[in-house]
């Protein structure tokens, strides 16, 4: 028989307290979070630039010892600066003289659309578009009127995206600029023993993070000049802006060549069906290219990671995070398989001939029970 369990007694009023002062603190810790969503979104991609601006700046030092750190960033940032407005400067100066060309030559393209002749209006009139529209006039404007509301939050999304980009500028030059100092504080908080083992994993993942980024480069600038080449071939007016609006996307992993394709699809429909059809075939070739072949394999090369990790690791965070966990999909988990393999060395080791323990490595045998 069981003898009856004494009575343990009733809980102490201070671990009461601290339970529910570990809930409350984590319910903080969570609103604030959710509350700062878009805040630290910022702050994980300005941490990913700096990392990756990180190395160009060391080398600048490592070339011209008297250049101090602070015009070392100034000046690799101002690079920067200059090649993203070089890149949208060769998307918006086209785009605006092509729109001034195509605001004079609107009306006639609506004469022409409203008589069913020209390449518009072939279109449409083979598509009964001219018919649905004099049927349903008064649906169509009130569509119209009521898009007021949503191009007001399209101005706000505007405006945020630009605040956004000027605060992650902003935030990876100053982590450019005091990641030394940063670095050296961190390391300092560690036992001595652990300084070159923290350093070196840290290293590994920062090279992770750059080869993501000059890979994804590359697949972007093959997807950009394969576009230009098929659009060309095809007579697609626009080629070279709409291969750069393709190239600019397709850094999205997945799905960036797709929302690509589907500008320069509809540009091809209506410059002619023949085309479009060519150029649909294209990026549906394409990006099953892309998305199989191109991108675990340059990522296998450049982030260390085997094809079938990159493919599973997309997926995931596509359905976890979307546009956002797609981009940082490939270096985080290149990173988590850095400090994997650091753990599994640093706890398990590989076979030996003979068990050893502790960090001197003594032989099992010679250690008492």
């Amino acid at each position: 028989m069981t003898a009856p369990r004494p009575d343990s007694g009733p809980v102490p009023v201070r671990a009461v307290l601290v339970t529910i002062g570990l809930v409350l603190a984590t319910l903080l810790l969570l609103y604030v979070v959710v509350e700062t969503r878009r805040v630290l979104i910022w702050m994980i991609v300005a941490a990913f630039f700096a990392v990756a601006l990180y190395p160009l700046v060391d080398w600048i030092q490592r070339r011209a010892p008297w250049c101090r750190r602070s015009l070392a960033t100034l000046l690799v940032f101002l690079a920067v600066f200059l090649l993203l407005a070089g890149v949208v400067a060769l998307f918006v100066v086209p785009l605006a003289q092509q729109g001034t060309k195509f605001a004079g030559q609107l009306p006639d393209l609506l004469e022409q659309a409203r008589t069913g002749r020209g390449p518009i209006g072939d279109l449409l009139e083979r598509t009964h578009a001219l018919e649905y529209v004099q049927q349903n006039q008064a649906r169509i404007r009130s569509f119209a009127t009521g898009l007021t509301t949503p191009a007001a939050g399209v101005l706000r999304g505007v405006a945020t995206g630009v605040a956004g980009t000027v605060t992650v500028f902003v935030l990876a030059y100053l982590m450019v600029l005091e990641g030394p100092k940063v670095v050296a504080g961190a390391l300092g908080l560690m036992p001595p023993a652990n300084r070159d083992r923290v350093r070196s994993v840290a290293a590994d993942c920062a090279r992770s993070i750059t080869g993501y980024l000059s890979g994804n480069l590359l697949i972007s600038v093959i997807c950009g000049v394969l576009t230009y080449v098929v659009l060309k071939i095809a007579g697609v007016p626009f080629a070279g802006l709409i291969a750069l609006f393709v190239a600019i996307t397709d850094l999205i992993p997945l799905v960036g060549a797709t929302l690509g394709a589907v500008v320069a699809a509809v540009v091809a429909i209506v410059h002619s069906v023949p085309a479009g059809i060519a150029v649909v075939v294209f990026f549906v070739l394409y990006q099953q290219l892309e998305n199989h072949l191109l991108q675990p394999v340059i990522f296998a090369r450049t982030v260390q990671l085997n094809p079938l990790t990159v493919l599973v690791a997309i997926l995931v965070a596509v359905e976890l995070a979307g546009i956002l966990g797609a981009l940082l999909a490939i270096p985080i988990a290149s990173m988590i398989q850095v400090i994997a393999r650091d753990l599994w060395d640093h706890r398990r080791g590989r076979p030996k001939a003979e068990p050893t323990v502790g960090e001197d490595r003594r032989p099992a045998a010679e250690v008492p029970d």
